[in-house]
């Protein structure tokens, strides 16, 4: 991105790989990483607090971190794990509210930081960006849809293998290796609604059938195809 100012050019190179910022322009896109800031992060920090208010935007620009509920009890689950590219902060940008979980990196992470005033105002200075946001959050719907669907027909051993190859497509570090170490069992189970025992019974079953290979917490997935159709791919 070599038309971008030396200062906010790796900002404003990752933004404009993401569709809610590429509708901007080249100018637009300059202006939003000038109005906002970027943090890095330490490998499980957190980043921002369930219960906090919803003041500002984020996009990852590097690193991997987990989105999770904590219960009134102190339970926790990871809703979701998210990385180069991806959001968060947007619910509770639009409507006000408090921050309905916490995002904790799992690797050392970069952050853009945009104000929740300058991305409004923003949105009113073009109205493309407002419409990506709307589609933007309509995948995030059809994923938690997808989710549920997955919940009422697909045994565990099928939402496993279909979490498996999601993550390696999306955060595995080379061709079907899965390696997160701020990630247990129990991590797993709860983005597919299990319980750790149950997934790691699950785990041990494509191990035997040579489907995936675990190494502490590095995964290899052996046999995409295989992966693939059990998880009804």
């Amino acid at each position: 991105m070599s038309g971008f100012p030396r200062d906010i050019q790796p900002v404003a190179a990752v933004l404009a790989e993401i569709p809610l910022f590429r509708v901007l322009g080249e100018s637009g896109i300059e202006t939003t990483a000038r109005a906002g800031l970027s943090r890095r992060y330490r490998s499980g920090q957190i980043i921002c607090h369930q219960g906090d208010p919803g003041e500002s935007f984020y996009v990852l620009l590097d690193g991997l971190v987990k989105v999770v509920f904590t219960t009134e009890h102190g339970d926790e689950i990871v809703l979701n794990m998210l990385g180069r590219g991806d959001t968060f902060g947007e619910m509770a940008l639009l409507d006000g509210s408090p921050r309905s979980a916490s995002i904790v990196t799992v690797r050392p992470a970069w952050a853009f930081v945009l104000p929740r005033a300058r991305l409004l105002e923003l949105m009113r200075e073009h109205p493309a960006l407002a419409d990506e946001f709307l589609r933007m959050l309509g995948h995030m719907v059809r994923r938690l849809t997808d989710q549920a669907a997955d919940l009422a027909f697909l045994d565990l051993g099928g939402r496993l293998a279909k979490l498996l190859l999601q993550l390696a497509d999306k955060h595995g570090q080379a061709d079907g290796v899965v390696d997160l170490p701020g990630i247990t069992q129990s991590d797993l189970a709860a983005l597919i609604g299990a319980s750790r025992p149950a997934v790691n019974r699950a785990l041990q079953s494509l191990v035997a059938r040579r489907l995936i290979a675990v190494e502490g917490r590095t995964i290899t997935l052996l046999d995409v195809a295989a992966l693939r159709k059990r998880g009804g791919l």
